[in-house]
């Protein structure tokens, strides 16, 4: 056996001169929410979504605000994303006529109030709002929904890929920090090191499931009974159909009027089947809206009584809603 200080070199492990973190064994935490900003502001600014289909124009204009926060982590050469942000982004759209005089500008907003990790699998709710209520301010805004939505969608998921392979981190995976070869590392700093890494791994471990569990947690059972001068079958009609719920509500819908059939209304930010249906008597659904965690949903049961002629009473019982979406 040699002695010490005179082994052979093959056999000795020494500090690397380019870095102690060497593939990311070691716990790093870099914040993405400017990274998240300037990516969000490329992908969703400027996009041309009609350029003259049917006598309109439709673009965005630019990322307005992007708040929440947003980081990735890597431990042992595992990428481990966490986000949770809200975007609003600016539109702008024209209609114009045969002749391509100009009928009208408006000017609107998209709203996406929540992308997070948790939900990385399913698209995120999208609000289009525009600043006009007239007849050709709607027809610009269902163009922004029809053709503006899908593509929106369609950027959000790129970002959340991005961050799934690291974000910002990810040039960085192989980057290590410059370490003096005179300096050593005693077993006993080595140890506390790894100690230390694998606690504020399992605390990060442990606040995001925290956080899964507070989202599946808080629910709300809420009752109602609201009277209108109609006919309960009318009032069934409206509800079930969809032609006269987008009238009423000046939403995009799709419902369907069979047991176990789907619908989608709210321009699709609500989703859901039909448990139960008895024709001008009663409406039992499954609703879900597309912020609320996985494999949650709301049972919503509508009663119509007709207690005299022209008269329909409505009682309404919704279980297990969201709390976040009560007080919002």
């Amino acid at each position: 056996m040699a002695k010490y200080g005179e082994g052979d070199k093959r056999w000795i492990v020494e500090e690397r001169p380019d870095g102690t973190n060497v593939h990311n064994w070691h716990w790093s935490e870099t914040d993405c929410l400017e990274w998240s900003r300037n990516l969000l502001t490329k992908l969703l600014s400027d996009l041309t979504l009609l350029d003259g289909e049917g006598n309109l124009f439709v673009r965005t204009k630019k990322v307005d605000k992007v708040d929440g926060e947003a980081y990735v982590n890597i431990r042992k050469g595992k990428i481990i994303p966490g986000y949770e942000i809200s975007v609003v982004l600016s539109w702008e759209g024209e209609a114009r006529d045969s002749d391509g005089k100009s009928l009208l500008k408006v000017d609107g907003t998209v709203e996406i109030p929540y992308i997070a990790d948790e939900n990385a699998d399913e698209d995120p709710e999208v609000k289009v709002l525009v600043k006009d209520d007239g007849p050709i301010g709607k027809r610009l805004k269902e163009a922004m929904v029809s053709r503006g939505k899908p593509v929106i969608l369609e950027k959000v998921r790129v970002y959340v890929q991005s961050m799934a392979k690291g974000g910002p981190a990810r040039e960085d995976l192989e980057t290590k920090k410059v370490a003096p070869k005179n300096e050593t590392t005693s077993p006993a700093a080595a140890a506390a090191a790894a100690a230390a890494a694998g606690k504020k791994e399992a605390e990060a471990t442990e606040k995001k499931e925290e956080k899964k569990k507070k989202k599946k947690e808080g629910f709300k059972t809420i009752s109602m009974t609201e009277k209108f001068s109609c006919r309960a079958r009318d009032m069934y009609e409206i509800l079930m159909d969809e032609n006269r719920w987008k009238g009423f509500t000046q939403s995009n819908a799709r419902i369907s009027k069979e047991v176990g059939g789907e619908f989608s209304i709210f321009d699709g930010s609500v989703t859901g089947t039909n448990v139960e249906l008895q024709e001008g008597k009663l409406i039992v659904q499954k609703w879900r809206f597309g912020s609320w965690p996985d494999g949650i949903h709301s049972t919503v049961k509508l009663t119509l009584d007709e207690p005299e002629p022209g008269l329909t009473v409505i009682k309404l019982t919704q279980d297990r809603l969201v709390l976040e979406q009560v007080c919002s």
